[in-house]
């Protein structure tokens, strides 16, 4: 089986960290969030997957050398963005068959048979995979009527909008035959453009997940999704290290959290529930973490505190910092 995966966005919303690094490289307790994609594709048969690239391309293939989870890896590297529809069919040629589109920075354990399952069912041409939220709509509203067809959409709605609970997740499924609703060497989106159109003359359905799913596209749905993988709601594969060899006298950890390779803790460090410390850190005698996310390399200053915060590649925390809510780039 093949699948799509969009991985192309500079990540806006999300800057500082997204500065020198795409999205979905962004790092979820040890591994980038685009790895937990692959590895949930491979846990349901695919094989030969299909990723676009355009900001920092160079991050993701570097990393998917040295890093891959035992599928076939296609790069499809833009010159300029093509959008979410126009970025697939530039890669026509490799779909033969029913194949499903993913986004690279969306945290999701997806339960993808039971999705293929549903598209098969119904012989839609194009299936969306939907998620019920609660109150939040910085995405796409999606209406369905029986049976999951779908009868409208709005696209990241006003309030006065609102009258539905499901969104647009970015994960489709589809047949060839949605090509020929997408012109060649066009910006075109499935979201504005493919899907208000193939709504007038196919039936379009959309499928009610009910595993996790989150878009880690700004600072709080990222921490959100780290919190839920450290806690349970998001069932992935997160590594495990153990180096207490270089933890000093008085450490005190209170799971869930995560500890990266070759980090050196000092005497009398708390580390609270859901905190990541990546490798090669270092965190100083005394120091606190309260749900803090600290990335490769960086160093925690002796009596800091850091709360809620995240501390970019190579971080600097000076010794006595106190930090609420706060994002520190190295």
């Amino acid at each position: 089986m093949k699948a799509f995966v969009l991985a192309a966005g500079a990540g806006t919303r999300l800057r500082p960290l997204t500065y020198d690094m795409p999205k979905p490289m962004i790092p979820v307790a040890g591994k980038p969030a685009l790895h937990y994609t692959f590895e949930n594709l491979k846990k349901y048969g695919f094989k030969d997957v299909c990723v676009n690239l355009y900001y920092c391309p160079g991050a993701i293939v570097n990393y998917f050398r040295d890093n891959n989870p035992g599928i076939n890896i296609k790069y499809s590297v833009e010159e300029k963005l093509l959008g979410t529809a126009g970025a697939i069919k530039r890669q026509e040629k490799f779909f033969d068959k029913t194949f499903v589109v993913m986004s690279g920075d969306g945290l999701t354990d997806i339960n993808l048979k039971k999705a293929l399952e549903f598209h098969k069912k119904n012989k839609s041409v194009a299936t969306i995979v939907l998620k019920e939220v609660d109150a939040r709509f910085e995405y796409g509203i999606t209406l369905t009527g029986k049976n999951g067809k779908i009868k409208s959409f709005v696209e990241k709605p006003k309030w006065k909008d609102v009258y539905a609970d499901t969104v647009n997740t970015g994960i489709y499924i589809f047949e060839p035959e949605i090509f020929k609703y997408i012109p060649s060497g066009k910006f075109f989106d499935f979201g504005t453009d493919v899907f208000p159109n193939l709504l007038k003359k196919k039936k379009i359905y959309g499928y009610v997940m009910k595993e996790y799913w989150t878009d880690i596209g700004n600072i709080f749905e990222y921490k959100k999704g780290v919190f839920d993988a450290l806690g349970g709601k998001l069932k992935i594969d997160i590594p495990l290290f153990s180096d207490t060899k270089r933890f000093g006298a008085g450490v005190k950890i209170k799971g869930p959290c995560f500890i990266g390779r070759n980090v050196k803790i000092g005497k009398n460090v708390i580390i609270d529930p859901y905190s990541v410390i990546s490798e090669n850190c270092e965190i100083g005698d005394n120091a606190v973490l309260e749900k803090a996310v600290v990335w490769d390399g960086s160093k925690i200053g002796k009596n800091s505190r850091i709360s809620n915060t995240v501390v970019g590649y190579s971080g600097v925390i000076p010794d006595g910092i106190v930090l609420f809510d706060s994002i520190i780039m190295g």
